[in-house]
């Protein structure tokens, strides 16, 4: 009888032990209470296991004896021993040293740690990088940490002076997606014009976002069209916003140029430029977040702000007569007359974003929110008004004789007492005020056999508005010409809507773990165009006046000079939808061996049908070294910008003031050209690479990359407007110089290699930082796709695109760029610089003598008739012996950033430093040996292009930064 109870005890027992029961549980992050998705749940003993879904939630069968293993990426993991547990919840604390290394963009299952990603994915914490420069916006922060990354400032180039643009392995600014939280943001309204890097590209506005909101980066450097859709043929930036609460941050800083010489107060003659002040381009900025939980079970709102405010800068060359300084550029009479206020323009700008999510009680679903407003103001200079070259873009009386506003206008070398109309001069201002608002909202939750799913609806809105100011409409009446000096030009606005729907299933039975995904997108866009006030593009009459300062009869110049307003012939209100869907897989073949694949369709209403894939790989050849590669192809849709933008401009063409008509693609005058439709520019990309990690805390990666482009949209030249095919669809006023068109021109292949190396050390209370990124890259022009009706003739051919235009494509970005960030701290202090190597690479002016590439008996062949308009740009010589190719080159130039940060207490940094403290410049716009007649004649017109790291020298700044 004992032994039977004995042995009954036994089985009972037993039962106890090795009878599975369903364990539930949530895993959270133990410092926000946010739920954690992708989270491993293994039993020790064996290979089961589960993730956790959306909600942090996983269920599984364990016996009271088991243990399970909870590990995820970026978190240290923890054990759990069951027992007698049924509902389980667990609080992960992040790893610091691993968290830093994962990334989200590019798969869409559980996040990875960057160097196992079988494409290139580079992460920017903006906290550190922020607080460590002057420099203002995120576009010039990522410019120092990102390999492929480019950005150019520019200067009397209209809008563009207004908004900055940034593009990827020297591709355009529309050619890469942005994300926020991974979701589809939109672009800009505005589309780079006349006088700019970039031009005939939209973009989207990064620095509309404030950095105070932003966690961290994602820069996908690969392309992605198959993954997420139109413009990611160059790559994906991902900004991931902040999920803090009850914390506050704050930056406040200031800075301001100090450049002692190509400041125009430094000028052997200061009064013949606008001038500001020592340090100019003074600079305030102040950016603040913080955030409050919501609920229970995990729930926040995070909200990030900025103000921002920036001076004007004025830089001129300190000496331009070239007769008694060689080094020097001649301009009678010895000045910079069409660039008189060269430099960046002033902004004021604003806004605020926010970051939510909900936890749905009692479910597996979350609602999740984000959106913000950005405003700007921005005031810029455009190019100089001479009287003695240009009185018919003055206010004069009945018989062409100046009416001088002393509040506006300016005198070189006045003679007391005495008005000298013949050194009159005024610089035109453009206002622009940019408004920016976005809003996404969503669900996301998980289903049926651990199914996760997303619904969102992301909405986005951006408008431009352009007022002139200081300037004038010389066709006004007398008795209003002079007075009226504001004007309402008009401008554009696009908005954006996208609804997607994605599903994904982590299959850990299958090889060694399989993600699938699936998913529908829906997008709506809307771009209109709206008129100005008839004063601002309209001509008056009389419509010709004789001016005896120049003793000729001219037509009087109507519109708002600086930038003529939109006219009502320009306004439009285009819309279009766009269906896709998507398809990808990302299977572990073996704990090695990595396999993505993607494919995606997609239909636009406007031009059709469009299909792309993606295949990458990754391959562990030992535990520290991954090699990597991709090949996919990409489109991207011609925007609502670039079908049907068109407005009237005025732009310097070899020294002359002309007005050029950008026609829409949707033009009579567009088809009477031969101008075709425009369709979507389309890619195969290749990537080939490897990271390494030799030594704990070291990482190297080097990823090679081809990219095959056709018909990139482009602007064509410009057609004269009296040719007598186009002539007939030419608007009568004003009166045109020329027409140009968006074309779908160029086939092109971006070839490079990037390189990262990564340290990070610390030993008691001591710490090194080391970051270098490199980029080598050419751009080569494979084919100009030149509609038939243009491919009759050399010049025809040229004016399509000329040889100065492709010059500019080439010069899209740097031959090569390296960065490398150093920090090192010991207790309270830490000193660190930034040093940019930008490589060569160079432009060409318009050209003021023969073309030397024209065949005989074609325009611009024996004579100068056509000079100026880019057909193989010729200078002649400043020794008058013959003629040289206008080529303005880049040299290679590096600046040095310092800087020394002092922790007051643990909440109190103070940072100060200098940025390019050796006051380094790009080479002057000019052709060696020809600056007598190639001065003036380049992009903007002063003494610098928009290249390599700007032109504003020497920036001092302080930064106050408090953690609460």
């Amino acid at each position: 009888m004992r032994k039977l109870l004995i042995l009954s005890g036994l089985i009972l027992y037993s039962t106890f032990i090795f009878a599975q029961s369903a364990i539930t549980g949530k895993i959270t992050d133990i410092k926000t209470g946010v739920p954690i998705s992708g989270v491993s749940v293994k039993i020790r003993s064996s290979n089961k296991g589960t993730t956790t879904d959306n909600q942090g939630s996983f269920k599984i069968q364990a016996n009271a004896n088991d243990v399970l293993e909870i590990s995820a990426i970026g978190y240290k993991t923890q054990s759990v021993k069951v027992g007698a547990l049924s509902d389980i919840t667990i609080a992960l604390e992040q790893n610091l040293t691993d968290l830093g290394e994962v990334v989200v963009t590019g798969n869409r299952g559980s996040p990875r740690v960057r160097t196992e990603s079988p494409v290139p994915v580079d992460i920017v914490k903006l906290n550190s990088l922020e607080q460590t420069t002057s420099a203002p916006n995120l576009e010039s922060q990522l410019n120092m940490a990102v390999p492929s990354f480019n950005y150019n400032k520019q200067s009397g180039a209209d809008g563009s002076d207004a908004i900055d643009f940034a593009s990827l392995r020297g591709l355009g600014y529309d050619q890469t997606l942005v994300l926020v939280n991974g979701k589809r943001r939109h672009l800009s309204a505005f589309v780079n014009e006349f006088g700019t890097r970039g031009r005939g590209n939209s973009g989207t506005d990064l620095n509309a976002i404030p950095e105070a909101a932003i966690d961290r980066v994602e820069i996908l450097r690969d392309g992605a069209s198959a993954q997420y859709g139109s413009d990611a043929i160059a790559g994906v930036i991902n900004i991931i916003l902040k999920k803090d609460v009850n914390k506050l941050y704050a930056v406040i800083g200031v800075s301001g140029y100090n450049d002692p010489t190509y400041n125009t107060l430094n000028n052997v003659d200061p009064s013949q430029y606008y001038t500001g002040s020592k340090i100019d381009g003074q600079t305030m900025k102040i950016d603040l977040n913080y955030g409050l939980p919501i609920g229970k079970n995990g729930g926040f709102i995070n909200i990030g702000a900025n103000f921002l405010t920036i001076g004007k800068t004025f830089r001129a060359l300190p000496d331009t007569n070239w007769s008694t300084n060689p080094g020097s550029k001649k301009v009678a009479p010895y000045i910079a007359e069409y660039r008189r206020a060269f430099g960046d323009g002033s902004i004021i700008s604003g806004g605020a974003m926010y970051n939510a999510e909900i936890p749905l009680a009692g479910s597996k679903t979350t609602f999740y929110s984000f959106g913000g407003y950005n405003y700007k103001h921005s005031n810029v200079y455009a190019w100089t008004r001479n009287f003695y070259d240009h009185p018919e873009k003055y206010p004069t009386d009945a018989g062409g004789n100046l009416l001088f506003v002393p509040s506006i206008m300016r005198v070189f070398d006045p003679s007391p007492g005495v008005l000298d109309t013949a050194n009159v001069y005024y610089n035109p201002q453009e206002d622009v005020y940019i408004k920016d608002i976005s809003l996404a909202a969503g669900f996301r939750g998980t289903v049926g056999n651990n199914w996760d799913w997303d619904l969102s609806n992301v909405i986005g809105y951006n408008n431009f508005h352009y007022y002139g100011n200081k300037t004038f409409n010389a066709t006004l009446p007398e008795n209003v010409v002079a007075t009226q000096n504001r004007f309402d030009d008009g401008g554009f606005n696009f908005l954006q809507n996208t609804t997607n729907l994605d599903v994904s299933r982590r299959f850990n039975s299958i090889a060694h773990g399989l993600t699938f995904s699936f998913g529908l997108e829906f997008r709506y866009e809307n771009y209109k165009i709206f008129d100005g006030e008839e004063a601002s593009y309209a001509s008056y009459p009389p419509t010709q006046k004789y001016y005896p300062i120049t003793g000729d009869t001219r037509d009087v110049a109507s519109g708002s000079q600086g930038f003529p307003g939109f006219r009502p012939s320009d306004e439009v209100n285009a819309s279009r939808t766009n269906v896709g869907g998507y398809l990808e897989g990302s299977l572990d073949v073996t704990e090695k061996w990595l396999v993505d694949g993607a494919l995606r369709l997609e239909n636009y209403s406007d031009f059709g049908f469009v299909n792309t894939y993606k295949f990458a790989t990754r391959y562990k050849l030992s535990d520290n070294f991954n090699l990597r590669g991709s090949v996919s192809t990409g489109f991207r849709a011609p925007s609502l910008q670039q079908i049907n933008f068109s407005n009237i401009n005025t732009n310097i063409v070899a020294g002359s003031l002309q007005y050029i008509w950008l026609a829409p693609n949707t033009s009579a005058v567009a088809k009477a050209a031969g101008i075709p439709p425009l369709k979507q520019e389309t890619s195969v990309n290749y990537s080939l690479g490897f990271a390494w990690k030799p030594v704990n805390n070291f990482t190297v990666t080097v990823d090679g990359y081809l990219i095959k482009l056709k018909n990139r949209i482009i602007f064509s030249g410009q057609f004269s407007a009296t040719d007598s095919v186009l002539a007939p669809y030419i608007p009568a006023t004003p009166p045109l110089n020329s027409v140009q068109f968006f074309a779908n021109a160029v086939n092109t292949t971006n070839e490079g290699v990037d390189i990262v190396l990564e340290y990070n050390k610390r030993w008691g209370k001591k710490g090194i930082k080391l970051l270098f990124a490199g980029n080598i890259q050419t751009i080569t022009i494979d084919k100009i796709n030149i509609p038939a009706p243009l491919n009759d003739t050399y010049f025809d051919r040229q004016t399509f695109f000329s040889t100065r235009e492709q010059a500019f494509l080439i010069a899209s970005a740097p031959h090569t760029k390296f960065s490398m960030n150093l920090e090192y701290d010991i207790n309270q202090f830490a000193v660190g610089t930034h040093l940019t190597y930008y490589g060569k690479l160079s432009t060409q002016g318009y050209g003021y003598s023969t073309q030397a590439g024209a065949q005989p008996g074609e325009a611009g062949g024996a004579g100068v008739s056509d000079a100026g308009l880019g057909y193989d740009p010729y200078v002649e010589l400043d020794n008058g012996t013959g003629t040289v190719p206008e080529n303005f080159v880049f040299n290679p130039k590096m600046t040095t950033d310092l800087y020394l940060s002092y922790k007051i207490s643990k909440n109190v940094s103070w940072i100060i430093g200098v940025d390019n403290i050796f006051n380094v410049h790009p080479d002057i716009s000019a052709t060696a040996g020809a600056k007598n007649a190639s001065w003036g004649d380049s992009e903007s017109g002063g003494p610098f292009d928009a290249v390599q790291m700007g032109y504003n020298g020497t920036r001092l700044w302080t930064n106050l930064v408090l953690h609460f």
